[in-house]
């Protein structure tokens, strides 16, 4: 499959980027390093995840965060990267109209 990151999560990327550049320089990079590989694996297991919020969601194993994305015969769009610990209601909110 090929995978698809939407314009809406590379926004959610580049804020996560900022929030952990913010921590320490150089973390952001590192989670851009280790994170878009984690989101083209969904190129091998798009499709096999759990929905929420009528999304797929795939949970990163490194860092708090979850991919929300959907399938289209053989294209994996991603719609959301958005972190796991934020309350249901807030991501729900965030979803919606993506």
């Amino acid at each position: 499959m090929v995978v698809e990151i939407e314009d809406s999560a590379e926004r959610d990327l580049i804020d996560i980027y900022w929030f952990y550049e913010d921590q320490e320089l150089g973390a952001g990079g590192y989670f851009l390093a280790v994170i878009r590989p984690e989101i083209m694996g969904l190129a091998v297991s798009g499709g096999v995840h759990r929905k929420r919020h009528g999304f797929y969601f795939c949970p990163s194993p490194r860092f708090p965060h979850g991919f929300y994305y959907l399938v289209n015969q053989d294209i994996v769009k991603v719609y959301a990267v958005l972190d796991c610990r934020r309350n249901p209601r807030w991501i729900r909110h965030q979803l919606k109209g993506r």
